[in-house]
């Protein structure tokens, strides 16, 4: 598997950047490109929600909790991803206290289809690609967790 990872220290308490990160089913308020979400389950956010996430170039995916912990994080596994390269993947955000302010770091973890000139697309390409997408969801989830 390739792993990515980005972070960003944002100026808001963990309890406020934990208030955006758990309406799970809502992840189109702070993520650019992400056009809008079907929640797939129903009832109390936690391990086996799922959402299909629409994006604005048309395609989408499934993602599902692995794990849930409340003020700290949750992975996701990723699946039903027709339109990207991925044999598999799962993605994680976690938040850390620093100082009154809050490190959230967001990984990302995948292997890509076509054998080893797929292992070369996932370390160029792809993880230029998924680095500029995490980016831009880190930045818009530090404004929504600012902004209150």
């Amino acid at each position: 598997m390739i792993h990515h990872e980005r972070s960003l220290t944002i100026d808001a308490a963990p309890d406020a950047v934990w208030a955006v990160l758990s309406r799970y089913m809502h992840i189109d308020e702070f993520a650019p490109e992400i056009a809008s979400v079907d929640a797939l389950t129903n009832g109390e956010v936690g391990i086996g929600s799922k959402r299909r996430n629409h994006f604005a170039n048309g395609t989408s995916l499934v993602e599902e909790v692995t794990k849930w912990q409340p003020g700290t994080g949750y992975p996701v596994e990723l699946s039903d991803m027709a339109a990207m390269p991925l044999k598999k993947a799962s993605s994680e955000i976690r938040i850390s206290p620093t100082g009154g302010r809050s490190k959230v770091t967001w990984t990302f973890d995948y292997r890509v289809k076509y054998g080893p000139l797929g292992w070369l697309l996932g370390q160029s390409l792809m993880k230029m690609m998924m680095g500029k997408i995490i980016d831009a969801n880190l930045q818009g989830l530090s404004d929504k967790a600012r902004a209150g």
